[in-house]
């Protein structure tokens, strides 16, 4: 979608809003169109410039400086950061410049050799996880186009299915986990990931994919009997209760382990059944997967 609002440019760069305003006032690269009633919006040209300068300004150059450069010597800088953090955030942007440009193949091909050099796990960690956050607040606004979050969606399932597929644990667990979504949820990307994981540490898994009713769920649940749920919630319907989901789902299986991560996990506030444990980051929900036995 060619429109963000500097709420969007906050989101993704970091850079919070007030902090651009005042950017827009002093300096010269960036000049948002404003509506009737002079809200900002912004092209994908000013998202990508934002988070170029933003990636800068982070790594040790002032603004005054940055304001100064041409466009081409802002990719060159960019392109030079040598702090290994630096170059992280920097493919990042680029996954994310690809996407609002529909860039697939390039998206792909990058997406591809980093799995190549570092390998899947890492590849999610390190690039593929901190993309999908980013872009995950621009799934619950509607500020993405949906042809943009089906094919960035489907290239990186598409890897991760291949990894899954190509996974060959060192040694085997006993237990067993049991991944899905629940209706109106669709974004199966993270379940996949985990999935890798559960597979890769030696665990069995029942992957019962996306827009699972609960009492299908739990049907299974109660016959399979697994040591673990797992899921991941990125943007549910907008009728869709967690609080009621949380009800649900721990009343019919309370004695089963469930760990659910994601955006209402990590704005849920309100206790929980005392099985479940919300989780608000990458690094817990794979501290828990490696603590499974």
């Amino acid at each position: 979608m060619d429109v963000f609002t500097i709420k969007d440019l906050e989101n993704l760069s970091g850079i919070k809003a007030h902090t651009i305003r005042i950017w827009e006032q002093r300096y010269s690269f960036i000049k948002p169109k404003r509506t009737d009633t002079n809200i900002r919006l912004y092209s994908n040209e000013e998202l990508k410039t934002i988070l170029n300068i933003a990636l800068l300004n982070k790594y040790g150059f002032k603004i005054s400086r940055i304001d100064k450069m041409e466009p081409a010597e802002i990719l060159e800088r960019v392109s030079a950061l040598s702090d290994v953090q630096a170059a992280k955030e920097r493919l990042v942007n680029e996954l994310l410049q690809h996407m609002v440009d529909l860039e697939m193949d390039l998206f792909e091909k990058m997406l591809g050799n980093y799995i190549k050099s570092k390998g899947m796990e890492r590849a999610v960690y390190q690039l593929i996880f901190p993309f999908l956050e980013k872009i995950g607040v621009l799934w619950q606004t509607g500020h993405i186009n949906p042809a943009q979050e089906h094919l960035v969606s489907n290239i990186i399932r598409q890897k991760l299915m291949v990894a899954i597929e190509n996974c060959i644990p060192s040694f085997q667990k006993k237990s067993t986990a049991l991944l899905f979504l629940p209706e109106g949820e669709y974004h199966e990307l993270g379940i996949l990931f985990a999935t890798y994981i559960l597979k890769a540490r030696g665990v069995k898994t029942i992957y019962m994919g996306a827009n699972v009713p609960v009492k299908d769920a739990v049907y299974v649940m109660q016959l399979k009997k697994p040591d673990l749920v797992f899921v991941h919630l990125t943007a549910t319907s907008t009728d869709f209760s967690f609080e009621k989901f949380l009800t649900t789902i721990a009343k019919q299986v309370p004695d089963t382990p469930i760990i659910i991560s994601g955006f209402l996990a990590q704005q849920y506030k309100k206790a929980v059944p005392k099985n479940v444990t919300l989780r608000k980051s990458l690094d817990e929900v794979i501290t828990d997967f490696t603590a499974i036995q």
